[in-house]
């Protein structure tokens, strides 16, 4: 098809006044990128990217990802050029409060928004998932007769998404597994925010990627010939590796008081705009898109619905031949999950083991109830122990494996993970140590942000851990992500509270959970019936002992603490209840009742025993309670005599609670 560079020119003309307009009346915003990279957008949204503006949601849509999310005016404006639900008054309302065109990209916020970037290299990271999950969903959906899914992944990224460690991990893993439905658009300007890139880099970018499994190409970021073909020939590239194309730009371009500058980034033209506008042949109005492009894209949208009506036959067509796929792909798009405790078998009440061994094998009927869940590890599956058996391996010879090889890279891990839960048909799990959990932070919080519903499987969960030593025995950190809005905490304390956390986590469809797991072993707590165990874990704390006689006193505990606090029961005495707290989210959000049938406010000499700090639980003991817990760095020697020698133990439960 003959390129219509005069109609894709005035269009990149266009979206950068757009981008000046929107920058310009709420006096804050990034003009570089929405200027520099106009060119590329043209091309993308105006020839190349398959997509139909009517069905954001396209299966079939090529999904494309502004990873470099501080240029989200870029994206605002092609999103409202080419169609999509995105008005030019939600274009004037850039930043404004409640728009649907906030300062960074917000998935569910916006039609055609693909993930919530900002920070940068996670729109990167977050394109290899949707690559895997593309992958994933050939292998599993398309047949001989019908190939319901054949899109590519298309990243526009900058010099600071690669600069960042998460863009770098995660681009080594989309070399090593051959991802050629991936391409990725470095925005190449030679400046950053502070100054101009030679002052913090000086590698030969090119050749990294290459190094790195990737097929490189070169180009000008201006000339819409070379980009097209670019894109075309990544597109049609048989050299089973992911595309990098490297687009040589000139940041800000339109306003030459600051083009190729650092100090284009931001909003700095935005005083030279009046005249940059004239120079560009837009007129004084703001907010103008000529008839030109209008028309244009009007066509284009008239030929993506009938290529969109074609594939549609096609999908007609499969469903009818393939009824438990379609079924099995509706229940995925739908988040419809099966009733999952249901599909667990009790525990042996006399076994004594890790929940993360107890976690393995719930693991197991999870999987076999819910066919589209995926688990992955960060070269840990021999101590995480969330290998699905059977599941295969996904690699690049078997794009139907279940099991996800991520190596030492915990932050692609976890930014791949919300790749594949953006595009929301396979389920992903992944796992490392707890300790660990930090290296994938910024991603975590952006899947609570995203309300991604990925599941967490942190092991070695507490100075348990023993002879590894303070480096490795996590203190803070469940607190820390305690504090993450929106992400369920879940420590269970043997292994049917591990089969209720499992259960609650998959059937969580609007959020992501972390499952927080012992190294070491854990009695299972017989006393407390199977049902209550498991349907607390959803309740996030329950009653695990009713005291026999009027109350006196409260015990809490979470995950290999609640052992500790119903030795203690024993101790004080009929007056004493006993709370099992696995996930204080939970918790929170029940009704007001439920919380004080928990937790009677008249009851105020309560005690909790975590093996972690306290500060947390203070919410629940109030100023008359005491905490025990560990407000110091852990210690290496035997787990049992770290625990003891830091005061994890049922008679520190006794002593605090006969001191109120």
């Amino acid at each position: 098809m003959t390129l219509d560079t005069t109609s894709l020119e005035l269009a990149a003309r266009d979206a950068r006044g757009l981008a000046m307009d929107a920058v310009a009346q709420c006096k804050s915003g990034h003009l570089g990128l929405p200027l520099g990279a106009a060119d590329i957008g043209a091309v993308l949204f105006g020839s190349a990217l398959q997509y139909h503006p009517a069905d954001p949601r396209w299966l079939n849509r090529d999904r494309f990802i502004l990873s470099a999310g501080h240029g989200s005016m870029f994206l605002y404006a092609w999103l409202h050029l080419s169609g999509f639900g995105v008005s030019l008054d939600d274009v004037k309302k850039f930043r404004a409060l409640h728009s649907i065109t906030p300062g960074h990209p917000e998935f569910h916020e916006t039609p055609g928004v693909e993930a919530t970037t900002g920070p940068l290299g996670q729109g990167v990271s977050n394109a290899v998932g949707y690559a895997i999950s593309s992958k994933m969903c050939e292998a599993r959906f398309n047949t001989a007769e019908h190939r319901i899914f054949n899109h590519h992944i298309v990243a526009l990224a900058g010099d600071g998404c690669l600069q960042e460690g998460v863009a770098m991990e995660a681009s080594a893993l989309a070399g090593h597994l051959g991802l050629d439905n991936l391409i990725l658009i470095y925005d190449s300007n030679n400046v950053t925010l502070d100054a101009m890139a030679p002052v913090t880099q000086s590698e030969d970018t090119a050749a990294r990627y290459a190094a790195i499994g990737w097929e490189v190409r070169e180009i000008d970021g201006h000339n819409l010939h070379a980009i097209s073909e670019a894109i075309r020939a990544a597109k049609g590239s048989t050299s089973g590796k992911p595309q990098f194309i490297i687009a040589r730009t000139l940041i800000g371009k339109g306003i030459p008081e600051v083009s190729g500058t650092n100090k284009a980034h931001g909003e700095a033209g935005v005083k030279f705009i009046a005249e940059a506008r004239k120079n560009l042949g837009l007129p004084a109005e703001p907010f103008f898109v000529s008839a030109e492009t209008s028309a244009y894209f009007a066509n284009r949208t008239a030929e993506l619905a009938a290529a969109h009506a074609e594939w549609q036959k096609t999908y007609t067509a499969w469903q009818a031949a393939n009824a438990d796929l379609a079924r099995e792909l509706d229940e995925a798009l739908a988040g419809k999950t099966p009733d999952l405790l249901s599909k667990i078998p009790a525990f042996d009440p006399s076994v004594s083991i890790a929940t993360r061994k107890a976690g393995s094998d719930v693991l197991q009927p999870v999987c076999a109830a819910m066919p589209l869940v995926v688990s992955g590890s960060a070269d840990l599956h021999g101590s995480t122990l969330n290998y699905i058996k059977d599941g295969g391996d996904f690699n690049r010879e078997n794009h139907g494996g279940r099991n996800l090889h991520f190596g030492i890279r915990e932050h692609a891990m976890c930014g791949i993970m919300n790749g594949i839960a953006y595009d929301g048909i396979f389920r992903p799990s992944g796992a490392t140590f707890l300790v660990f959990s930090d290296y994938g932070r910024p991603s975590i919080r952006l899947a609570a942000l995203s309300k991604l519903p990925v599941v967490y499987i942190f092991t070695h969960d507490s100075v348990g851990v023993g002879e590894d030593g303070p480096t490795h025995e996590p203190v803070e950190t469940v607190a820390a992500l305690r504090a993450i809005p929106g992400l369920d905490v879940i420590r269970p304390a043997d292994p049917e509270e591990t089969a209720g956390a499992f259960a609650a986590a998959f059937q969580k469809t609007n959020g992501p959970t972390i499952l927080v797991l012992s190294r070491q072993n854990l009695p299972t707590l017989a006393a407390i019936p199977v049902q209550t165990r498991r349907e607390g874990v959803f309740l996030g704390g329950y009653i695990a002992q009713k005291e026999s006689a009027a109350l006196e006193t409260i015990l809490l505990a979470s995950g290999s603490e609640l052992q500790h606090a119903m030795e203690a029961a024993k101790v004080l005495g009929a007056g004493t209840r006993v709370v099992s707290m696995p996930c204080f989210e939970r918790f929170e959000s029940q009704t007001p009742e439920y919380r004080e049938s928990v937790l009677p406010s008249s009851c105020r000499k309560r005690v909790s025993i975590e093996a972690g700090i306290t500060e947390p639980w203070f919410r629940f003991v109030g100023l008359d309670g005491k905490a025990i817990g560990i407000d110091r760095f852990g210690l290496s020697a035997p787990g049992p005599v770290v625990m003891k020698e830091l005061g994890i133990t049922a008679e520190h439960v006794v002593s605090a609670a006969r001191s109120l």
